[in-house]
């Protein structure tokens, strides 16, 4: 029987623990300020209340101001994957960077009813 060595196993664990830990370094910070002049093509449709698109399927499109910016910011990864099927949203998240998607994100999380340059967001 032979004998099986678990040092080359253990370097490979830690190596997967460490990249898990880089990237978590790399985590993008998003900025607000910088957010605002990223959103031009998201009030077209999120600033509009009750407002309904009808492509492909006719559905209430969310109002984003206020909502969790880690939340947009995945939302938007996840449209870029193609994990979410909206064409149109899947067409304007791939245009965009995982620092855009953070700056969105932020830009959303601090927009309340009364923020001064669309309280409709």
């Amino acid at each position: 029987m032979k004998k099986l060595s678990i040092l080359p196993h253990l370097a490979v664990v830690a190596t997967f623990a460490f990249a898990g830990s880089v990237a978590q370094a790399d985590e993008v910070k998003g900025n607000a300020a910088a957010g605002n002049a990223k959103v031009w093509l998201c009030v077209g449709c999120h600033s509009i209340p009750d407002y309904r698109a009808d492509y492909p399927l006719v559905y209430k499109v969310p109002m984003l101001g206020g909502q969790n910016a880690a939340y947009v910011a995945t939302a938007l990864s996840e449209y870029k994957k193609g994990d979410r099927k909206h064409p149109t949203m899947r067409a304007i998240a791939a245009s965009l960077s995982d620092q855009d998607m953070a700056d969105i994100g932020e830009y959303y999380a601090a927009q309340t009813a009364s923020s001064p340059k669309n309280p409709l967001k």
